[in-house]
């Protein structure tokens, strides 16, 4: 690969990191949850609110990186670690967004539905990019990818598993910090999982190949 593709790459991935903060960030304005590999950033970023969404991001994906040291040990590809810039990236990201949409009204359900849906599109938009982009895998994926190597297991069902994982911990995390009570994690939670994948497939079909000369 020359090096202004990878150059060109490397860039798509940083404006898919963009649409997927800004995703992210109107799923959370919405207060119904987010996506599952958020989820625990979400419960956390509530109970302890004088940190942002976005520095809880950086906390947990950097967790998630180290986890992907652990399991990979001597396998790990020191090319891996321009995760940690792009995940600093990504919580920036998510945080302006937040910004960018902090004078939207959300006084119904309603809206706050529109505004979870809508957050998810753009989720999957910017997800179909870094797709598109394929640079670098994000900390999420790159510790399922890790798992699934190693234990010799399909990709898709170590995500499912690690899915529920984040879920499970959200929710047991909600219940300890708020009395029993469950918070951020909610219907929205089930929509990210259900129209995210979706979203993406459709953007990946109808922007590969445009996207791909571009890189060319």
């Amino acid at each position: 690969m020359r090096k202004q593709e990878v150059i060109k790459r490397y860039i798509l991935f940083i404006i898919s990191l963009f649409f997927s903060g800004l995703g992210i960030a109107c799923t959370k304005a919405s207060a119904l949850g987010v996506s599952t590999i958020s989820s625990i950033a979400n419960v956390l970023n509530i109970r302890f609110d004088f940190i942002s969404m976005g520095l809880w991001l950086i906390i947990t994906n950097m967790v998630l990186f180290v986890g992907e040291i652990i399991v990979l040990r001597r396998n790990f590809k020191p090319i891996q670690c321009l995760q940690i810039p792009l995940v600093f990236l990504f919580g920036y990201f998510t945080d302006l967004g937040g910004l960018i949409i902090r004078n939207i009204s959300l006084q119904t359900y309603f809206t706050k539905l529109l505004m979870c849906v809508s957050g998810v599109i753009i989720l999957g938009f910017g997800v179909a990019l870094a797709v598109i982009a394929n640079a670098i895998l994000n900390p999420g994926e790159a510790f399922v990818k890790a798992i699934a190597d190693t234990l010799n297991k399909n990709f898709g069902n170590v995500k499912i598993v690690f899915d529920i994982c984040c879920v499970v911990t959200a929710v047991s995390l909600s219940l300890i910090f708020f009395n029993g009570k469950i918070s951020g994690v909610r219907e929205g939670t089930l929509i990210a999982a259900i129209l995210t994948g979706l979203s993406v497939k459709f953007f990946v079909k109808i922007l590969n190949k445009p996207i791909q000369k571009i890189l060319e």
